[in-house]
């Protein structure tokens, strides 16, 4: 049987970082290429020295009739919400992409859309809702649970028993202690160690961050 073709949404860094993860799953001959509304001609270029090119835009996707399958692969935790909302009347299929090379424990449910890149490391009765993004080296703890649309930027550590809030963003090397809460949409900045639940929509930094 014929898979549908995958399409990455988003032609920056991370998502040609995911289009790596795809194929290092041995799903290259699966790409169909990049969609992007506004690419760079620097973006483009590094996509085509890839092999692939961007093929269509958010809108266009969604218009498509037959089946595919996407994996929204843009950083920014609003945006992938919002691309999400546009292809909800699409024949879409949101694969769960997991790096060779990370490690998974037992009872990890991931949501449709989670992408863990290599080298991250989740431990065991963790939940990540849709469109999760753990980067390279980030590190989440047991116990933990991860609403839809947040992301840990590399070498995050989300200690055990946290919770992230949908949409919340941990900087790159940024601490969460055992057992807090990061709100909705709240954003750790890089480097900070979290000592106190954060507010939703807050930002904070520093260590300890305030």
């Amino acid at each position: 049987m014929t898979r549908p073709r995958l399409f990455v949404v988003g032609v920056g860094g991370f998502g040609r970082e995911v289009a790596a993860i795809v194929s290092a799953l041995g799903r290259g001959d699966d790409l169909a290429g990049f969609v992007d509304d506004a690419p760079s001609d620097g973006d483009r270029e590094r996509a085509r020295a890839l092999g692939l090119d961007v093929v269509d835009s958010v809108r266009g996707l969604a218009s498509r009739r037959e089946p595919f399958e996407a994996v929204i692969a843009v950083g920014s935790n609003a945006s992938r919400r919002t691309i999400d909302g546009l292809l909800a009347g699409a024949p879409v299929r949101f694969p769960v992409l997991v790096h060779p090379d990370s490690t998974v424990g037992s009872r990890v449910s991931l949501g449709p859309g989670t992408v863990v890149a290599p080298g991250a490391r989740l431990s065991t009765n963790i939940e990540a809702g849709r469109h999760v993004h753990l980067d390279q080296n980030a590190v989440v703890g047991h116990d933990s649970a991860l609403h839809d649309y947040s992301r840990v930027n590399p070498n995050g550590c989300v200690s055990g028993a946290v919770r992230l809030g949908a949409g919340a963003l941990v900087g790159a090397s940024a601490t969460i202690l055992q057992g807090l809460t990061v709100g909705a949409d709240a954003v750790v900045g890089a480097g900070a160690v979290v000592v106190a639940d954060v507010p939703a929509g807050a930002v904070v930094k520093g260590v300890p961050a305030r």
